[in-house]
């Protein structure tokens, strides 16, 4: 009767053997889904990082365009004010130099150039191009920088018409 027993307890722990392969199995399956789903997690939590990440980027680079921007229209002022200086100067210093009309003409290049780069500068400001994504800097306000180059054009405007009617410096103060 022993060797009965034994074979009738053979399946019992054989299916005991495979009811705890089955819960170890089970158990690691559990384990595996468990790290799937940290995984998971953790790579949603990257992926709103990076998206943070190229928000901050546009907007720094919205930034950098707004400051350019301003650069660019401070460089046509400046080129503006110098060719205005120089037709002044040009016209004092070239009278007794060159005929009286040639020294006009050379001023009033110099004057309507820097007529031109007053207007360049507000096109180039008000028209960069392509519109930027929305800067967080504020920008120079537009009827500001209308009203001061108008009246930047306007002063060499008034220096333009002052070389061609007022008589020129030298000849009040003539050297005998």
């Amino acid at each position: 009767m022993g060797s009965a027993q034994a074979r009738s307890d053979a399946p019992k722990a054989a299916t005991r053997e495979t009811a705890k392969q089955v819960k170890r199995s089970a158990h690691e399956v559990a384990r595996q889904s468990q790290h799937v789903a940290d995984s998971a997690a953790e790579t949603r939590h990257a992926a709103g990082r990076m998206e943070t990440s190229a928000d901050l980027n546009t907007r720094l680079a919205a930034d950098r365009n707004v400051l350019a921007a301003e650069r660019t229209y401070a460089a046509w002022v400046r080129t503006g004010l110098f060719a205005l200086a120089s037709g002044i100067g040009a016209n004092a210093l070239l009278h007794g130099v060159v005929p009286g009309w040639l020294a006009r003409a050379d001023a009033s290049m110099l004057i309507a150039f820097s007529m031109f780069c007053f207007a360049a500068a507000i096109w180039r400001y008000l028209d960069p191009g392509p519109p930027p994504p929305n800067p967080q800097l504020k920008q120079l306000p537009r009827a500001l920088l209308l009203a001061v180059n108008g009246f930047l054009a306007l002063v060499s405007l008034s220096a333009l018409v002052g070389i061609w009617l007022a008589a020129p410096l030298g000849a009040t103060h003539a050297v005998p």
